[in-house]
């Protein structure tokens, strides 16, 4: 296994050499860091159905836990695209020379590390959402990233749909009028992490202090790895992780980011457990008196009143449904009101994974680059600590910093 120190100097070296240079008829060797439910059930899914569109070979799997590693590398075979190396030390991968791409689903507080790792390595990277839990990271990922020259797509695929892509144009050719307020209200009974921590695993079958990575070390807790997403240490809560996708659709769709004021409520009211990430948010983004406001909630214990919406002064565009059936118009406005139910045409768009690897030969930057991961990633750090102080939080651009005002 190689140390930190070790692979530092040599991810420093490697991205210091030219870049090999992909041919049209050259196979890029693709690498999977985290092999869980998202990382094999949707990501791995993604690639190995455009493999041969893109001309790609998943060359490594990578995870700690032995089962999702076996089972990625099985998946792979499977589908006929040969037999990857299994690995369980992502810097092992990263430090193979036939690696030329990285997909990274790993827990929320794995990812800048791994996607600074990987850019310095030379390896351009998928990663999933969110990109960041705390400025400090979020700031060093992203200037990573720049100096690289790598190109990196952030995991908020929805604003990829035909229907995202269509809203986006509708909205920005201001054929919705002015945009004054941008909602979503996204409820389920059960919080998302209990399907997570229903997994069964014993200390054997993984690397706790590989999984905690900088956090505190603690005795071995199976629930805090396989239910990770309920615990504040390694992912903050809804407002950090399904509101993700929402106000990545809110700056896609306006252009306007990231917010300047946030203030948050929430708790556990329903879900009164050994649980640390909260059960209800309701958080409110303010974009400036002169764009608009943006609101989003999430309470579990209910899967009553889902629904996403943007208010313009011609009428309320619904994207509650982003399956990729067209979005609608409802609602009238204060001027030129459009008719109740216009449809908004889709437009042709590739998927979010096909972008990505297309981009790995034209070098153009993603549907969603680093700049977009970085401005969600702005928006749900404010939240956050607005919900832990109690204050309203700002944002403050010039110093890329956070503070109470």
């Amino acid at each position: 296994m190689l140390k930190r120190r070790q692979f530092l100097a040599a991810s420093s070296a490697a991205a210091l050499r030219p870049q090999r240079i992909l041919g049209a008829n050259d196979r890029i060797g693709v690498g999977l860091i985290g092999c869980g439910v998202r990382g094999v059930g949707s990501l791995l899914k993604d690639a190995l159905l455009f493999r041969e569109e893109s001309n790609i070979d998943i060359r490594a799997v990578c995870d700690i836990w032995r089962q999702q590693r076996e089972n990625a590398a099985a998946k792979v075979k499977e589908a006929g695209a040969g037999d990857p190396r299994q690995m369980t030390a992502y810097r092992e991968l990263l430090a193979s020379k036939d690696i030329d791409a990285v997909i990274i689903a790993t827990p929320d507080h794995q990812h800048c590390t791994m996607l600074i790792d990987a850019v310095r390595a030379g390896k351009d990277a998928y990663v999933e959402k969110p990109l960041a839990m705390d400025m400090k990271e979020l700031n060093e990922a992203f200037d990573a990233v720049k100096k690289s020259g790598r190109i990196v797509q952030m995991g908020t695929q929805v604003r990829s749909l035909p229907s995202a892509m269509a809203a986006r144009k509708f909205i920005r050719e201001g054929k919705l009028g002015r945009v004054l307020k941008i909602e979503q209200s996204r409820n389920s009974v059960h919080p998302y992490w209990h399907r997570y921590g229903e997994r069964k695993l014993e200390e054997t079958d993984t690397n706790w202090r590989a999984f905690l990575m900088q956090r505190k070390p603690r005795a071995w807790d199976a629930d805090q790895y396989a239910g990770w997403f309920g615990y504040r240490d390694f992912s903050r809560g809804p407002h950090s992780n399904l509101m993700v996708h929402f106000i990545d659709l809110v700056h896609h769709f306006t252009g306007v980011e990231p917010p300047r004021r946030v203030v948050t409520l929430g708790g556990s009211y329903r879900w009164k457990e050994n649980y640390t990430a909260p059960d209800s948010v309701e958080t409110v983004l303010d974009y400036g008196e002169d764009n608009f406001l943006v609101r989003y909630n999430t309470t579990f214990g209910t899967g009553a009143g889902n629904y996403l919406k943007v208010f313009g002064t011609k009428g309320t565009l619904d994207a509650s449904n982003w399956s990729g059936k067209p979005f609608t118009v409802t609602g009238l406005g204060a001027e030129e009101p459009l008719a109740e139910g216009t449809l908004i045409d889709e437009m042709e768009s590739d998927a979010h994974m096909l972008n990505w690897l297309k981009c790995l030969r034209t070098r153009q930057q993603p549907n969603a680059p680093i700049e977009a991961g970085f401005s969600h990633s702005v928006a749900v750090i404010l939240s956050d600590e607005s919900l832990m102080r109690g204050r309203r939080m700002v944002y403050d651009g010039q110093r890329r910093a956070i503070r109470e005002g």
